[in-house]
């Protein structure tokens, strides 16, 4: 505002006017810029008004100056806010207008210099305008982008934790119930053997507090140091497994194997285990098996328990195909001849192929 009125000022003393600014000619450019302070809220209108005043404005005996600085404004905010379209519609419309006044007042029909002038200044308000919108509208989808990202990654990091949390206390308190149960029943018969199965509740119950206290950390530091689970600790889950009385026979070997591929087997077989302790009926043999074919790891966990129909959906079950699919594998679980079978199929993305 200070600018349009300073250089209004200086022209009319420059340009020698007969009608130099004096308190009406401040107060009427003054009035002009005034409705811009709510062009964000109502582009459309403001437009409107700051144009028909500043065009007034430039019909008096008023020195000319840069009042042209204010609709400039307010179509260049018209742009960004309802699009090119409404904004060039508005130019069209301002120019007819002008037009209109021009043959009102007798004015004759002539495209000059200065007529062209508008044409092209409205021209690149507009553009200008759209371009500043379309950048504005590509920055918002980038941050809608980063944070629906975000949301992901947080929401599968909490599906991680979630499955973590389960598998380890599950598996856990599945072995120390039927260690407890041992115990108690043979305490008084063989002390030796309720001594044992003490034994194996005490490793038990420190195995899942070491992982939950690991699971806790990652909640509480945000940062990625929780447990890694690995088939490198085979002969300990299969040992738990062992001493609840189940008799584990293992078939083939793992390999080496990239560590999602093999948390997940881990996870997975772990599961399987705490499943057939926990829902199994009378089982005393469970089958490991390991296998790779075409660049997938086999995993077959295989039970007698009898008469063991297909469980209940849970989040045993429900965790184990996630970690399949999160790796592009599957799981398949379902009876079989005198027991229940879990099959899981891992791609193993190995180096050289």
């Amino acid at each position: 505002m200070a600018f349009v009125l300073g250089v209004t000022t200086a022209a009319g003393h420059f340009q020698g006017s007969a009608h130099p600014l004096d308190a009406l000619g401040y107060g009427w450019l003054a009035a002009a810029a005034l409705p811009l302070l709510l062009v964000r809220r109502f582009p459309l209108p403001v437009f409107v008004v700051v144009y028909c005043a500043v065009l007034a404005y430039y019909w008096s005996d008023y020195p000319n100056g840069p009042a042209l600085v204010l609709p400039t404004i307010a179509l260049f905010v018209l742009t960004r806010r309802r699009g090119p379209l409404v904004a060039t519609i508005a130019a069209v419309g301002a120019l007819l207008v002008a037009v209109g006044v021009h043959f009102a007042t007798g004015g004759a029909f002539l495209f000059n210099a200065s007529a062209a002038l508008i044409v092209v200044w409205l021209t690149a308000v507009i553009g200008i305008g759209t371009a500043a919108r379309n950048r504005g509208a590509a920055i918002r989808a980038a941050r809608e982008r980063a944070a629906e990202h975000q949301y992901r990654m947080a929401e599968q990091e909490r599906l991680r934790i979630a499955r973590e949390v389960h598998d380890v206390v599950a598996h856990s308190l599945a072995m120390i119930n039927v260690q407890a149960g041992v115990a108690a029943h043979v305490a008084d018969r063989r002390p030796e053997q309720a001594v044992e199965a003490l034994r194996a509740i005490k490793e038990a119950s420190a195995s899942a507090l070491a992982d939950l206290r690991a699971t806790v950390a990652v909640l509480r530091s945000g940062q990625g140091l929780g447990p890694a689970p690995s088939l490198r600790q085979l002969d300990e889950l299969l040992d738990h497994a062992r001493a609840t009385g189940l008799t584990v026979r293992l078939h083939g070997a793992p390999g080496e194997l990239p560590a999602p591929v093999d948390g997940a087997a881990y996870r997975i077989l772990q599961e399987s285990l705490t499943n057939v302790v926990r829902h199994a009926h009378e089982p005393s043999e469970v089958d490991v098996s390991f296998g790779r074919s075409n660049g997938m790891l086999s995993v077959r966990i295989r039970d007698n328990g009898r008469d063991a129909g297909a469980p209940a959906p849970g989040n045993g079950l429900r965790g184990m195909s996630e970690r399949a699919a999160a790796l592009g594998g599957t799981v398949r679980a379902a009876p079989v001849d005198g027991g229940f079978e879990v099959r899981a199929e891992l791609p193993v993305h190995e180096e050289g192929r």
